[in-house]
């Protein structure tokens, strides 16, 4: 039986992952003109004979800065950071440090990676400046406060020969405490919830696939990189829209509560202007929500179909998707009912305009008459 201590990590990479939200959508084309850095754009690689069709629509932007190593412990970083810029106003900046040794001691480095915030507070510098650079084609640039952080341990060849079964099952309490960045021993409970997450492609590769991290055996992981790099961006895109979302419902419901409610709404220009910024809330929500949501297309590869549904079960990117659909059906109802309120005060106005304006014309009569 196999140890994580006498397993042995030939070839390695630690994929550190940020994703930050910088504004409503972003103009590719635009940006890749204010970009001088290297840029290309971003696809995924198929295994075996998947169709062509499976691909980001559109494809994000790659830009590729060349900068210092930083050191994280006894490693250091790649001379190179990777940014994606995605259309729907996501960006992801990755980090890659190289590793080799036993398999035990990426314990040590995840619980560094998770404690330490060099490497965030690098990536907040390198976002901002693309910003400034990108800003004209960015729409409602802003670089919001909130961020997801993922990491992708990745291991090309042991420096024996290793089958996936024999490294998932009988390291599984090593696997278990990398993946949540744990230094002691975590239950058996924990432990199988933990690795339960796995997708395979062929007989010598395996994805285990956790909430905050995954560990890759494979020597081809390029595109499944790709697609948890994407899920954890589209996470952070769902959550950025819920307190979007948030807002509007307060606003809404400040909207209803004025002056005690529907009955004593009596200023139609404030309410137009309300209903409009409520309108605008909800507008942008929804196009931002199926921007993202179709920004992946999931047809044609099963098995990168596979990985996006394990990240998305760990993500519970469906619950997220509900929640934010009753919102937005929430919204629009509280809108409706604001909208007709209003309609019919309008009305009501008008029916008294007419009526005074038929006994004015009255008494007009009956004056020029005496």
């Amino acid at each position: 039986m196999s140890s994580a201590r006498n397993l042995v990590v030939k070839r390695g990479e630690v994929h550190v992952l940020f994703a930050y939200d910088v504004g409503l959508s972003i103009d590719l084309a635009r940006s890749k003109q204010h970009i001088t850095d290297l840029t290309e754009v971003a696809e995924i690689k198929h295994r075996g004979h998947a169709p062509r069709y499976f691909q980001f629509d559109p494809p994000p932007l790659r830009v590729t800065q060349k900068v210092s190593s930083i050191q994280i412990d006894a490693h250091t970083t790649k001379a190179a950071v990777e940014v994606l810029v995605y259309d729907f106003g996501g960006v992801s900046v990755a980090y890659e440090i190289p590793f080799e040794g036993p398999l035990e001691d990426l314990v040590r480095l995840s619980c560094e990676l998770a404690s330490s915030t060099v490497l965030r507070e690098d990536s907040l510098e390198r976002v901002q400046a693309l910003l400034a650079v990108i800003e004209p084609a960015v729409n409602k640039a802003a670089i919001a406060p909130l961020t997801e952080d993922y990491t992708i341990f990745l291991v090309e060849e042991f420096q024996r020969d290793v089958a996936p079964d024999e490294l998932v099952t009988q390291n599984a309490s090593t696997i278990a405490r990398i993946l949540r960045s744990e230094t002691d021993e975590l239950s058996e409970q924990e432990t199988v919830e933990a690795v339960s997450n796995r997708v395979s492609f062929g007989t010598r590769d395996v994805a285990v696939i956790d909430w905050n991290a995954a560990l890759l055996y494979d020597k081809e992981s390029e595109d499944t990189r790709a697609v948890l790099e994407f899920a954890n961006l589209q996470l952070l895109e769902l959550r950025f829209l819920d307190e979007e979302l948030d807002r509007a419902l307060d606003r809404s419901y400040e909207l209803i509560g004025k002056r005690g409610g529907f009955a004593s709404l009596r200023m139609p220009g404030e309410t137009r202007k309300e209903l409009g910024r409520v309108a605008r809330l909800q507008v942008d929500s929804a196009i931002l929500f199926e921007r993202v949501n179709n920004a992946l297309k999931l047809l044609g590869d099963q098995y990168l179909a596979r990985v996006y549904r394990a990240a998305s079960q760990r993500y519970r990117l469906h619950e997220w998707n509900t929640t934010l659909l009753r919102k937005l059906e929430t919204i629009e109802n509280i809108y409706d009912k604001v909208h007709d309120q209003s309609a019919g005060f309008r009305m009501e106005m008008l029916e008294w305009i007419i009526v005074i304006l038929f006994v004015v014309d009255i008494v007009l009569v009956l004056f020029q008459g005496h």
